[in-house]
């Protein structure tokens, strides 16, 4: 295994596509092909020096997935949200469990925040 640290933005984004957790591949097959909204996301997009599990664009949006390895990392998810946020990148985050047992409601998430916020 590659340690992904060492690796250009490019590379590592390549990499995390390549080893997407189930709860990504789900909503990457929901959000891919301009499926919600008509919006174009990305996934694993560099920016301000982390990548985004999925960017928007067209509405400067991130959406994040947090596993169970987020729960005992609060404080630096909270400083890398802030930094990307600097960008204007609002982010919205959900459990991959979220994913995993209601993905229309996060469907619904994203759109009423789409709706709401832009």
């Amino acid at each position: 295994m590659s340690n992904i640290k060492n690796q250009s933005p490019k590379s590592t984004s390549r990499l995390l596509r390549q080893r997407a957790t189930p709860a990504e591949s789900i909503l990457w097959q929901e959000l891919r092909n301009r499926k919600l909204n008509g919006l174009k996301f990305r996934r694993q997009y560099p920016v301000s020096g982390f990548i985004l599990d999925f960017y928007c664009a067209e509405k400067n949006l991130g959406i994040e997935l947090d596993g169970s390895i987020h729960d005992t990392q609060e404080e630096y998810d909270k400083i890398r949200e802030q930094l990307i946020s600097e960008s204007g990148i609002r982010i919205l985050r959900f459990s991959n469990q979220e994913i995993l047992e209601n993905l229309e409601d996060v469907k619904t998430k994203i759109e009423n925040f789409i709706t709401l916020i832009y």
